[in-house]
């Protein structure tokens, strides 16, 4: 250990945890009492939630849910890649098994994702990672012309986020599921840290006439 750094108080800080815990437990008793025990008979969430890492973007407080109302799954920039097994498993069990009625992809603005497009000197894990992004603003720069780095930061969010839901548009889990007629809709929203609202991109697909259309880029 260097001169400079300091020790972990690690049993005074997962104390801490386990305390709010408790008081969370507490607290979910006397104002529903019950409902862990009619928590634990099973989930049924209506909604997937694909969200940021980021850990100002909880899913669940953004819209006050209770617990298993939503499923989740989160990741560096809220992307859906086609070589992700994990994602992908997330998204066929939650549409196969879960039979949830919507996916809804969530990022934020100012995401640190996003931002590390711009800069050259990532780690190389965060470089491979964040390699679509970088095509999207690649392939749409013209729509950055005259933006703020603030707003140009903005802008590949929301773009990002829009590429995500053409994306999942492609899985099999999810053509199949509307070819036979399931109720599925997905959705683009974005967060803004700075006022907490949840902003809807508006666009929502529902059918595979419309995912095929939204497969390419207007």
């Amino acid at each position: 250990m260097s001169q400079s750094s300091k020790p972990c108080n690690c049993n005074q800080d997962l104390a801490e945890l386990f305390h709010n815990n408790q008081e969370w437990v507490d607290e979910v008793n006397a104002a529903t009492p019950g409902f862990f025990e009619r928590l634990a008979l099973q989930q049924k969430p209506e909604y997937l939630w694909i969200g940021c890492s980021d850990s100002r973007v909880p899913a669940n407080e953004l819209v006050k849910m209770d617990p298993g109302t939503i499923f989740v799954h989160r990741n560096i920039a809220n992307l859906v890649n086609s070589s992700d097994m994990n994602v992908l498993s997330v998204i066929q069990y939650a549409v196969e098994i879960l039979k949830v009625k919507h996916i809804i992809v969530n990022g934020h603005y100012g995401c640190g994702g996003v931002k590390a497009t711009f800069n050259e000197s990532n780690p190389d894990l965060i470089d491979h990672w964040i390699r679509p992004i970088r095509k999207y603003h690649s392939r749409l720069k013209e729509e950055f012309v005259g933006l703020s780095e603030e707003a140009q930061v903005d802008k590949l969010c929301e773009i990002n986020v829009v590429e995500q839901v053409r994306n999942i548009c492609h899985i099999p889990a999810v053509k199949k599921a509307w070819k036979n007629g399931q109720s599925l809709a997905i959705h683009g929203f974005i967060y803004n840290i700075n006022d907490g609202r949840l902003h809807n991109l508006d666009v929502s697909v529902d059918n595979l006439e419309d995912a095929e259309k939204a497969i390419v880029r207007d």
